[in-house]
């Protein structure tokens, strides 16, 4: 199989590239050639091209989708890493937006056309709530992030009409030692200033970082996979559970709370991600017969840590 994917050099990317590489031929689309060269060394990565591409504009690049037997997305710009301006709030929805049309494009445009769109969104989808319960068959909520991933999955339901199958993976907040919320709540528990963010009371749906990427692939294969699936682990916790796991796992305390404020001072409406959770459940995933490698969080982050 040849399998483009965008996205590649982020958390969840260069995973996928690691599994991948070894059986496939991968196609790395890049904002930053250099950034790729070093992320993977053509001496490890043999079977690997990497190809220069502006998510945001048509050109060249584009032709590289011809004779891919599949498409991975995952580009977007970081939903949690700064503050929300009006200008990065833009980002954040035309980074995948924009982005997901270039791609549909190209699909649309390729000679050869790839059998499989395998698309990124999130659960940011379904809104948040204290109460909620939500799977796949849930409405759309009403704020910013919702919006985002409508139109997010708007642009990548478009492939449909070049005749790919595509699949979109509503994904949870991913866990990893690398990098993403884990590796923050860690410089906090390391120096004995662990616990939970906000009011602890709020959902936290989530997934192992080998699990989403096991997803991947699982939907790359299967060609009965369409639509909509969420990528979150089976049991869902709140924040002052998760904390309490993690402080576990690495034998720290957990008793000291980072006050909502303090997040909303650094990253304005962005705290929203950590302050206002969602309690979301796999629901058609399980029901494809998807088998979670780590179904409960402290599974997770003993294997992690």
């Amino acid at each position: 199989m040849k399998v483009a994917i965008s996205g590649a050099t982020g958390l969840v990317g260069q995973r996928l590239v690691d599994r991948l590489h070894k059986s496939h031929d991968v196609v790395v689309f890049t904002r930053s050639e250099a950034k790729a060269q070093k992320v993977f060394p053509a001496s490890r990565y043999p079977n690997l091209k990497i190809v220069a591409y502006t998510p945001k504009t048509s050109g060249a690049w584009q032709d590289n989708i011809s004779g891919c037997d599949a498409v991975v997305n995952l580009a977007g710009a970081p939903i949690a890493e700064q503050r929300w301006t009006a200008s990065y709030k833009q980002e954040i929805l035309s980074s995948r937006q924009v982005g997901t049309e270039k791609i549909v494009e190209a699909i649309a445009k390729a000679t050869d056309k790839p059998k499989t769109l395998i698309n990124a969104s999130a659960i940011g989808y379904y809104g948040t709530s204290e109460t909620a319960t939500f799977d796949e068959t849930s409405s759309l909520g009403n704020d910013f992030l919702a919006e985002v991933c409508q139109k997010w999955e708007a642009a990548a339901e478009k492939a449909r009409e070049s005749g790919t199958r595509t699949v979109i993976l509503r994904s949870g907040i991913v866990l990893a030692k690398e990098g993403g919320a884990l590796t923050k709540m860690l410089l906090a528990f390391n120096t004995f200033v662990g616990g939970p963010l906000g009011t602890g009371q709020q959902w936290v749906s989530w997934i192992h970082r080998d699990d989403l990427v096991s997803l991947i692939e699982t939907a790359l294969q299967s060609d009965a996979w369409q639509g909509i699936y969420n990528a979150t682990a089976p049991n869902p916790v709140t924040m002052q559970q998760l904390s309490e796991a993690l402080g576990s796992v690495i034998n720290r305390p957990s008793w000291l709370p980072v006050p909502g404020f303090v997040l909303e001072l650094l990253l304005s409406d962005g705290a929203k991600v950590v302050l206002e959770g969602q309690k979301v459940l796999p629901s058609r995933t399980q029901t494809a017969g998807f088998k979670f490698g780590f179904s409960t969080v402290k599974e997770a982050l003993q294997d992690l840590l």
